[in-house]
């Protein structure tokens, strides 16, 4: 297997891909769980979906394993299905990028992130993932989006443990992040070679950020957007912005000690940007909570603010940086402008000298939208057209049909591949 300083540090840029794997599985009154890979099929259609990764000319798959249905029970596990598909990735040489916690604990955990043993339950069940299958993956991100899980599990009461307002936003980070250090802590325990990708969501914020009402705000939500990260890099001291709220919400100096004293970096700083969603817009004279309840308006930035980011969080985290999420969802004509004028815009940045090792289309194939909770339509009235490859209803199940996105990303994955083979 490729060494973690091989992969890494080889001088090019990777392509690959994701499946989308949100776990939400706890359902109440108006709720029905979330569950991407039972909504679109990919339990029974994982042997061929592997091999829709290789197809494109993918070197890597962000894929998650599913914690609620490997842990069904307290110290119970079932990893047969897992095995099957992890054995797949070795069969196909495709490389996974395994996320750990993509949204979502397992049934049986009471009070989820805010449970006082979760940390203990994710390094657990991560550890264990690492030592069974050390001979395949070597590339985990310990939690996928821990702002996004934090104001939607803390802040706006979406997801359990439904939490609300700064106390719940500052107690789901602060647990979400004591698990985060303790899973990779775990990971390299018993992984030598370990690589740990951390991602976030790009969480940009623009218009009259300087205007009296926003101002205070807006600076606050700047510096939310890196707070998870903040913590578990053990940055988040007495002169850091946002160490009031910790404090002030029960985070007390030796919890942030502890962050201090056991902090873990990220091998690849990993960004997942949107331009239509990414960047959220302050209207003068307009307030918005934020979130689905009550959205600001947002603002097309294309590639200037993907660039923004990628440069952001290089610099912030002294990391080589990767894209590891984008798309837009649109016709395929409009899929496929994005794809190449991100991918033109990646290769300008590396030319200026920031290290960025990775561009992710995600997904390999279309997903169901989270609003798909909330509804009573079936899941395909809610199927995002984002994918490489489209999901189409037929009466044998949801087939996975290519179109045109996919020959470009398979172009660029080729050029990539052998400008670097021309070099060797």
């Amino acid at each position: 297997m490729t060494t973690k300083a091989q992969w890494w540090n080889d001088g090019r840029l990777h392509f690959g891909a994701g499946i989308e794997n949100t776990f939400v599985p706890q359902a109440g009154p108006g709720e029905r769980p979330i569950d991407e890979y039972e909504l679109t099929e990919h339990y029974e259609r994982w042997h061929d979906d592997l091999a829709l990764t290789q197809s494109v000319g993918a070197e890597f798959l962000r894929w998650g394993i599913p914690w609620h249905r490997v842990s069904p029970g307290p110290g119970v596990w079932d990893w047969d299905w897992t095995d099957r598909v992890m054995a797949r990735f070795g069969e196909l040489g495709v490389r996974p990028i395994v996320d750990l916690l993509h949204y979502g604990t397992p049934l049986w955990l009471d009070d989820q992130f805010l449970h006082p043993d979760y940390p203990k339950h994710v390094a657990e069940f991560a550890t264990r993932a690492a030592e069974r299958y050390s001979d395949v993956a070597t590339d985990w991100t310990p939690v996928n989006e821990p702002m996004i899980h934090a104001l939607f599990c803390g802040e706006y009461g979406y997801w359990p443990p439904y939490g609300r307002g700064p106390a719940g936003l500052v107690a789901v980070s602060a647990a979400l992040a004591r698990g985060f250090v303790e899973t990779q802590r775990g990971i390299a325990d018993v992984q030598a070679d370990a690589t740990f990708v951390h991602v976030d969501a790009s969480l940009r914020y623009v218009g009259d950020i300087d205007a009296p009402e926003h101002r205070a705000e807006a600076r606050r939500l700047s510096e939310q957007a890196f707070l998870v990260e903040d913590l578990v890099t053990g940055r988040v001291g007495e002169g850091h912005p946002l160490a009031p709220m910790l404090t002030g919400h029960g985070v007390g100096d030796d919890e942030l000690a502890w962050f201090a004293d056991h902090a873990v970096a990220p091998d690849v700083m990993g960004v997942n940007y949107y331009p239509r969603h990414s960047t959220e817009v302050f209207e003068a004279g307009v307030h918005h909570s934020g979130g689905f309840a009550d959205p600001r308006p947002t603002r097309d930035d294309g590639t200037a603010g993907l660039t923004e980011m990628l440069r952001l969080y290089a610099d912030r985290y002294g990391a080589p940086v990767m894209v590891t999420e984008t798309c837009v969802t649109g016709s395929p004509a409009e899929r496929i402008e994005w794809l190449e004028t991100s991918v033109a815009a990646v290769e300008r940045i590396r030319a200026s000298g920031v290290d960025v090792v990775g561009y992710t289309w995600w997904p390999l194939f279309d997903m169901i939208e989270w609003t798909y909770r909330h509804s009573t339509e079936p899941p395909m009235a809610h199927r995002l057209t984002m994918g490489l490859f489209d999901l189409v209803e037929t009466p044998t199940g949801l087939e996975r049909r290519r179109n045109p996105v996919a020959a470009r990303f398979e172009a660029h994955a080729r050029v990539a591949r052998r400008a670097y083979a021309r070099l060797e």
